[in-house]
């Protein structure tokens, strides 16, 4: 019998080996891209009052994808910093080519599809087109682009402008994987003399709920003052960091109480953190430029500034409880708010299994990111003070898989259709999506979600709603699949609650994570 058990054993032993010399490394692919922020000076309409109105400046921040040397896609935000619109945004989709006339000159034609707007302005349904043809200059890290751009809210709108637009791209690439690698683990030897083998690289994400107070001459766009509201925020933020303490950070925050829904900011900034207590205690200091407004908030122009502190503690090894204080500043003193908040923070180290000393993680995982952008419709969506009609916005979400099956999701969508082009959402949740089915190309989804949304004459109240759904993806190749979905959308404290579909694109892959 003793024979037996120990035959059974160096069997199962050498079984093992073989399967683990078997482990397939998954393969490292290199994704080129750039980050594009840009400028244009919108000239508005007469306002209601038949009044000249000054032009209304817009900044842009996008994310654009090289398909081959010359051809790029991506997706950007715009926000107003200049004029009288504070609180108008936009979504919307790029599509460019590149062509080089020197060693240093290019061209650069693209073609920019949105939805959004706010603030009082005549946007309409939302739906609007920014097409432009500009000449660049390539420095030795970055490149400048100065040219022609036109700008049409064209759904029953009333904004058309002919401008410069200007421009810094700055090369921007990641690493990655196939998305069926997600929720894998490899040991650190296996991985070393691998491509995966480099330093890792730090990053965040951090879901918090904010308090703003605003004081001073703070005012809603009627006049009345801001003093004593108290309005609530949701939002994230996502940050990277250069070395151990210094980072850069992307930040955006969605009102779902204490003020009219509509209200939102978009930032930008940097900071520096300090370790205390073996890493477990830290404290940052952080600085942020972007804009904001809407929910009815006087945010002139709407370019913000916000210093801010926060102090955070480790609950478990990569995640951390934090509190912060700062203030949000209008620079012509028409917003003036002290910030309290906390939210929850968790710290990865990816795409590489070592430290900056060069000493090795003690574990390796995939995990799995679906980036999701497309159409949705709210069926006789309710509107406060003009009739009832159809909604449709465009929408991007990004999942991040903590397993094989199940995920956390943060989604935000803008008006293009339906006479509501300021109505926006940012909301987060959670969803569940089975194993492949029909020749392992289609899934099923299910999520729950809920956050801030408002604007457009939408009957959200204060701002929260629930969105329920549930859906369906089929696989077109590793990297893409289409999706489909219908839901329900309910607003707590409004008469919004209606059925909803969508369709899109999700955009698949896989990144390594060390610990």
């Amino acid at each position: 019998m003793k024979k037996t058990i120990t035959f059974l054993l160096i069997f199962i032993k050498i079984q093992v080996l073989f399967s683990q010399e078997d482990e397939i490394i998954p393969t490292k692919f290199i994704q080129n891209g750039f980050l594009n922020l840009d400028y244009v000076s919108v000239k508005m309409p007469l306002n209601d009052f038949g009044n000249p109105e000054i032009n209304m400046g817009l900044t842009g921040i996008h994310y654009n994808l090289l398909l081959n040397k010359s051809v790029y896609a991506g997706l950007g935000f715009y926000g107003s910093v200049n004029g009288e619109r504070g609180g108008l945004f936009t979504l919307g989709i790029n599509l460019g080519i590149k062509k080089t006339i020197t060693d240093k000159l290019f061209i650069d034609t693209g073609f920019h599809f949105g939805g959004g707007g706010g603030a009082g302005a005549k946007d309409g349904g939302g739906a609007f087109i920014l097409p432009h043809v500009n000449l660049g200059y390539q420095f030795k890290k970055f490149s400048t682009t100065l040219g022609y751009s036109y700008f049409n809210f064209f759904d029953k709108g009333n904004i058309t402008s002919s401008q410069l637009r200007v421009g810094i791209q700055i090369p921007l690439s990641y690493e990655y994987t196939n998305f069926k690698n997600r929720g894998n683990y490899f040991s650190i030897e296996k991985l070393k003399n691998t491509k995966w083998d480099s330093v890792a690289e730090k990053i965040s994400f951090l879901i918090h709920f904010d308090n703003l107070s605003p004081y001073g001459d703070s005012q809603f766009t009627d006049f009345t003052s801001l003093n004593g509201k108290t309005i609530r925020l949701a939002g994230f933020e996502i940050a990277s960091y250069f070395t151990d303490n210094w980072f850069a950070y992307f930040r955006a925050d969605g009102a779902y109480h204490g003020i009219r829904g509509g209200y939102m900011d978009l930032f930008i900034g940097g900071g520096y953190k300090f370790s205390f207590n073996k890493n477990r205690t830290n404290i940052l200091t952080k600085f942020a430029i972007g804009a904001g407004g809407g929910g009815g908030a006087d945010t002139g122009g709407g370019v913000l500034i916000y210093p801010d502190i926060s102090l955070e503690q480790q609950l478990l090894k990569d995640i951390f409880i934090t509190i912060n204080k700062g203030y949000l500043l209008n620079p012509n003193q028409h917003f003036t708010s002290s910030t309290l908040g906390f939210g929850l923070k968790y710290y990865l180290h990816q795409q590489g299994i070592k430290q900056k000393n060069n000493t090795y993680y003690s574990s390796a995982k995939f995990k799995g990111l679906k980036i999701s952008f497309g159409q949705e419709m709210y069926l006789d969506a309710k509107r406060d003070l003009v009739p009832t009609e159809n909604l449709y916005q465009l929408a991007l979400q990004l999942n991040l898989f903590v397993t094989k099956n199940i995920y956390v999701a943060g989604h935000t969508s803008f008006a293009n259709f339906g006479n509501a082009g300021a109505y926006a959402e940012g909301i987060i949740g959670f969803g569940y999506q089975t194993n492949p089915f029909f020749n392992n190309k289609a899934r099923v989804f299910t999520q729950f979600l809920a956050g801030a949304a408002g604007g457009g004459q939408v009957s959200t109240g204060q701002g929260l709603i629930f969105k329920p759904s549930i859906g369906f993806n089929y696989l077109l190749n590793d990297k893409l699949s289409l999706k489909t979905s219908v839901g329900r959308v309910k607003a707590r404290g409004g008469n919004l609650n209606s059925t909803s579909f969508s369709f899109g694109l999700n955009y698949r892959i896989s990144f390594l994570t060390s610990k």
